[in-house]
């Protein structure tokens, strides 16, 4: 089965918001966010009604993640473990291009790759 795909809607009042499409005949996805690869808590996802097999992801910011630079959350398949979408923000004084989001999310992602090697090498010893 294809992974779900993700698609930002808005984030607004500390709130990201986004609609995850998936196979209407198959598991509700299950789906975590991750910042400073930490567990974001607070995150909903519910069916609409009028349109089987999309669902609601909800994600509120959590005041702490609000700092100078740029902020990355990855939203991931928790059944997959693979990356179904992200979305940064950036506070401060802009000193930069969307090079430093590029760099956050490349960061991100290696830790991501770190945990399941590491995984991967406990499993297989």
């Amino acid at each position: 089965m294809a992974e779900p795909v993700l698609t930002e809607t808005r984030i607004r009042a500390g709130l990201w918001e986004g609609v995850l499409r998936a196979d209407p005949a198959g598991p509700v996805p299950e789906v975590e966010v991750r910042h400073l690869d930490r567990r974001v808590e607070g995150a909903t996802l519910a069916s609409i009604p009028d349109k089987p097999g999309h669902w609601a992801l909800r994600v509120p910011v959590p005041v702490q993640a609000l700092s100078d630079g740029v902020q990355t959350f990855v939203i991931l398949s928790t059944t997959s473990g693979a990356t179904l979408g992200h979305f940064t923000i950036v506070t401060g004084a802009d000193r930069g291009e969307d090079l430093r989001a590029e760099v956050d999310l490349l960061r991100a992602e290696l830790d991501m790759l770190k945990r399941a090697f590491r995984r991967h090498c406990l499993e297989t010893m």
